[in-house]
């Protein structure tokens, strides 16, 4: 009776081990997959947008306090397969040291993106390399991969908290690029729960530092669903210098197309 009573304490506790081990692992893939469903559900919502034309005013802000001013238009073509990214075109318009300057993007995946800059003085088109795109944009705290960075597929994806954001709720994720070659080690992305738009990311670079804070703010609804923050502020905790994007006069469905996103055309800009 004793052996019988030993074993089936034995076979228990097998059972509760084997139970535990469950638990723990599903705890730990439903955390992956939950932050990977957030982001998705946040960049789904955008989805069916066409394409998309905007002004844009380029504060750029010193330590000291120091500005300047560049002002820019940027247009974009949705590419609707989440397996191929974005294309889009940023265009300085002032002030006359820059006015011409073109940056065509095309987003990939787990590649390097396809970006070329056009620059008016040497009147020639400059490939970005892949060992470049985490430098800064024309002097701004936004480098040139946080043009095409926020791709569903280019991350893996962890929830890890809920926690209020101002007077929102809001999902706190982190994401690490799988493009080896990306400028950050990870980010942790706050995305609320209303209207699962980005409210803040933070960079951490290779180091895992803490290196940047983007935070969008002043959002306006277009065309009855689609979001867009009208306010980017880029902060460098390590430099102290700052980037503030506004935009203004979007305008959707403006019927452009693959060739107006292609090399050629940008010493036509």
């Amino acid at each position: 009776m004793l052996r019988k009573t030993t074993e089936i304490a034995r076979l228990g506790a097998l059972a509760g081990a084997i139970l535990l081990g469950m638990v723990i692992n599903t705890t730990a893939q439903t955390a992956e997959q939950k932050g990977f469903e957030i982001a998705a559900r946040s960049d789904r919502s955008d989805r069916g947008f066409g394409d998309s034309v905007s002004t844009m005013t380029m504060i750029l802000r010193t330590a000291s306090g120091q500005e300047a001013r560049r002002s820019m238009r940027q247009t974009v073509l949705e590419v609707p397969n989440e397996k191929v990214g974005d294309k889009s075109v940023n265009i300085f318009d002032a002030p006359e040291d820059v006015a011409g300057t073109a940056l065509l993007s095309h987003a990939k995946i787990t590649k390097a993106d396809d970006q070329w800059l056009y620059l008016p003085a040497l009147k020639r088109v400059k490939r970005i390399s892949s060992s470049n795109k985490s430098g800064p944009f024309l002097g701004s705290e936004f480098a040139f991969e946080d043009f095409t960075g926020q791709e569903l597929g280019k991350f893996t994806y962890k929830f890890l908290k809920s926690e209020g954001c101002g007077s929102l709720t809001c999902d706190v994720i982190q994401r690490i690029p799988t493009y080896k070659n990306s400028g950050y080690a990870q980010q942790i992305v706050w995305i609320d729960q209303r209207d699962f738009q980005f409210r803040r990311v933070q960079f951490y670079d290779r180091g895992n530092a803490l290196m940047k804070t983007l935070v969008f703010t002043d959002y306006k609804k277009y065309q009855g669903k689609f979001w867009r923050p009208l306010t980017l502020t880029m902060q460098n905790h390590q430099t102290g210098k700052s980037t503030v994007l506004r935009f203004s006069d979007y305008k959707f469905g403006n019927g452009l197309r693959d060739s107006d996103f292609v090399q050629g055309r940008l010493s036509r800009i």
